[in-house]
């Protein structure tokens, strides 16, 4: 009748975490790697704070992103 009826029922279904939200932060890591570079190319003086928060800023919704898509 169905094919879901004649497939057998061995592996688990999984469920995906994905949420709409996951977007946004794709978009707010792009934002901030590109203050970062804008940052690093000013060429008379350096805000060295600046760079170094969004550095960590950067790393932290990187980290976050790699979690966010294994677990897709």
């Amino acid at each position: 009748m169905y094919f879901a009826e004649t497939v057998p029922v061995t592996e688990a279904a999984v469920e995906s975490t994905y949420t709409n939200f996951d977007i946004f932060m794709v978009i707010f890591t792009v934002l901030i790697a590109i203050g970062l570079v804008r940052l690093l190319m000013q060429r008379p003086r350096k805000n060295v704070l600046a760079i170094g928060f969004s550095t960590v800023a950067l790393l932290v919704f990187l980290i976050a992103d790699y979690k966010m898509v294994s677990g897709w």
